[in-house]
Order: C-alpha cells, then sequence, then structure tokens
C-alpha cells in the first residue's frame, strides 16, 4: 500500500483499487513536488496557500492527498470508475476536512467545463497510458481559463505518447523514469 511521503500526513497508509489504477510511485511524487517547490521558491510564486489542485484521472488519490498533506488549501478530484471513487472517497475522509477537497464523478473532458473556485496552482494529468487525447484536455483547460499564469500543468504519460502541446504551455522540464515520461509545463 502507498503512503504520503511528506507534509503533515507523511507515512499515512492510503488504499488503491486494486487492477484499475496506477498509481503514481512514490520516488516519482517526490521528483514532481521537489520540482514544483523548488521553481516556485526560485520564482515567488506561491502554489500552497489559497490555491488548489486538479487531479484529473485521480484514481486513489495519492498526488491530489500529497499536495493536501504539503499544505494546499483545496485538491478537485476528477474520476469516472465508481469502485475508484468509492476508495478515493476513503482516503480523502482518512486525512482531509470536508471543505479541502471535491471528488467529481465525471469523464475528464467533461468535468473541464466546471468552476473551480479556489485557484489551481497545479493540474496534475495521469490518464490511463495511450487511452486518452491529452492534447484534447490541454486545448479545453487554455479555452476554458482554467490554467492561469501561475498554474503548473503536469503530465505523466507513456514514454512513447505523442502530444501536441498547445500554444499558451511552455515547457519547463521533461523526467523520464523507464516507461514513464512526466512533462512540466507552466
Amino acid at each position: 500500500m502507498p503512503n504520503i511521503i511528506g507534509g503533515k500526513y507523511k507515512k499515512t497508509i492510503l488504499e488503491v483499487p486494486s487492477k484499475l489504477v496506477r498509481p503514481t510511485a512514490a520516488f516519482k511524487r517526490e521528483a514532481i513536488f521537489s520540482i514544483l517547490e523548488s521553481y516556485s521558491i526560485k520564482n515567488s510564486i506561491e502554489i500552497y496557500k489559497k490555491k488548489s489542485i486538479i487531479d484529473i484521472f485521480a484514481g486513489s488519490g495519492l498526488i491530489g492527498l500529497e499536495a493536501i498533506s504539503r499544505g494546499i488549501h483545496k485538491s478537485y478530484f476528477i474520476d469516472n470508475n465508481h469502485e475508484v471513487i468509492k476508495v478515493l472517497k476513503k482516503n480523502c475522509q482518512k486525512i482531509c476536512h470536508e471543505n479541502e477537497y471535491e471528488i467529481i464523478f465525471s469523464n475528464a473532458i467533461d468535468s473541464l467545463d466546471k468552476k473551480f473556485l479556489v485557484e489551481p496552482s497545479i493540474i496534475f494529468i495521469d490518464p490511463p497510458y495511450n487511452k486518452e487525447n491529452i492534447n484534447l484536455l490541454l486545448v479545453k483547460i487554455l479555452k476554458n481559463k482554467i490554467k492561469t499564469k501561475n498554474t503548473f500543468v503536469i503530465i505523466e504519460t507513456a514514454i512513447n505518447d505523442e502530444i501536441t502541446i498547445p500554444e499558451g504551455l511552455s515547457l519547463l522540464k521533461e523526467k523520464i523514469y523507464g516507461k514513464t515520461k512526466i512533462l512540466f509545463y507552466y
């Protein structure tokens, strides 16, 4: 079972819906938050206080819950599988206050029509490898003005996935871990 690796809920063990999700490994989560925190400190960007994370294809919620543990104001979790949502809700109730999270039962594209009341500093996209059109998600994020000037967009995907990045996103960093790549856009 995976656990939170940083912040006030460090070492809290979370459940994972078996065979339904591919949780982001601890060393990848550590790298993601280290890169985000380092860049935000160097550039005087607030990523936690009065900010939110949108965790698209949330699964067990590891990324959004890691952000809560590190001090982000709110996590929006998006998923469309009933079994996954049950486990996600248990994980949220284990470490969050009710006002710190919102679970959105929807497909990814439709969920981006929602008005997110707490401005996102992080949008994390981790779709089932080779099964979702990440390009459409990125276009909709920009079209609906969900990404603001100081929002990071992070994509975890298969190394061979081709992604066309729309105008309005700049590559900050790319990390390769075996068959996975993690792309950081700003």
